[in-house]
């Protein structure tokens, strides 16, 4: 198992089996935007062997949450109110992609956040919008 060394902020703070199971990789997160990635494997894809939906929402909405919970170090975490896609074109297997966010807007609670996925080639695969809500640390009394 790799550890980050300590100086490095942690990026997914909870354990979260589905993200590590679909192979996702933290690459940044600071002052409201974050970067996530995945190499598109064949697990990856739908019956037309391209990039499923959900792998591509799935990336948008890791990479908006970090985005949003990046402005509010001590949020426990965030969970997504609602989000908006837009599929673009077809990212194709054995691909990396990459998506990028920015929480563009914040209250006390919320975080509203929008996020891109790109292929190796740089084509916009797919876009989107979403509303985060913080979630408060719960300490054990």
């Amino acid at each position: 198992m790799c550890r980050l060394p300590m100086t490095q902020p942690i990026a997914f703070r909870n354990d979260i089996p589905f993200i590590k199971d679909l192979g996702v990789e933290f690459i940044s997160a600071e002052n409201g935007r974050a970067v996530v990635a995945l190499d598109l494997a064949p697990r990856h894809l739908n019956s037309w062997s391209v990039a499923h939906g959900g792998v591509l929402m799935t990336l948008l909405d890791v990479a908006m949450a970090v985005a949003g919970r990046s402005l509010d170090p001590a949020a426990g975490g965030g969970v997504t109110v609602e989000m908006k896609t837009s599929f673009l074109q077809p990212a194709n297997a054995g691909t990396r992609l990459v998506a990028s966010a920015h929480a563009f807007h914040r209250s006390s609670t919320m975080a509203f956040c929008d996020g891109e996925v790109r292929d190796a080639d740089e084509r916009l695969i797919a876009k989107a919008m979403g509303t985060f809500k913080y979630l408060k640390v719960h300490r054990a009394v």
